[in-house]
């Protein structure tokens, strides 16, 4: 990879835990756990998901680095991670912590390798010799991958829990506003 597609790959992978905080913001936190199928994850677990990927990201790049052709790194079964690791009883805010400083440590570890160091490659059980470019360009499309993801559980769940009309302050006090424009010639 080119040093100036790198570096805008880089960036974009150091601003993902930001687009994701702007992202759930977006979503009523009570929708959060809903889930548009039983194979579908909920918000809530995306988020879990996302912070064990980010552990398992943050040791895998370090063994491009540290050991390169000499490292194996071990399968990361999402699904069974997710189903074994009981999701809906752990803290989102924790697991967007862990997000935000695992990615953070490992941007900045990233950005100052020499250009030698790109071409190191671990194997990975399923996708054989990957170079730390090709991680790189995983890892950076991971996180927005999963706010669309959430963006279909929200238009989902909208289908199903239209927003409420808010009452305007007339309606709130039970005053029409036939009443107040009768009044209103009064005074």
């Amino acid at each position: 990879m080119k040093q100036d597609a790198r570096r805008q790959k880089l960036e974009s992978f150091g601003r993902a835990p930001a687009l994701l905080s702007a992202a759930l913001r977006q979503f009523p936190k009570k929708m959060w756990i809903y889930k548009p199928a039983n194979e579908r994850w909920s918000i809530h677990e995306i988020i879990l998901h996302l912070a064990d990927s980010e552990a398992s990201a943050y040791v895998r790049c370090r063994a491009y680095i540290a050991e390169p052709a000499a490292s194996q790194v071990a399968k990361f079964s999402a699904s069974r991670w997710a189903g074994s690791l009981g999701y809906f009883h752990q803290s989102t805010r924790e697991a967007l912590e862990i997000i935000r400083r695992l990615r953070k440590m490992t941007y900045q570890l990233l950005i100052a390798l020499p250009e030698e160091v790109w071409d190191s490659t671990v194997t990975h059980p399923r996708d054989g010799a990957i170079s730390l470019d090709r991680w790189l360009d995983l890892q950076e499309r991971h996180i927005p991958h999963h706010i669309e993801q959430m963006r279909q559980n929200y238009e989902t769940w909208l289908k199903t829990h239209p927003p409420r009309r808010r009452p305007s302050s007339l309606r709130a006090t039970g005053i029409s506003s036939s009443v107040i424009s009768m009044s209103a010639g009064i005074c």
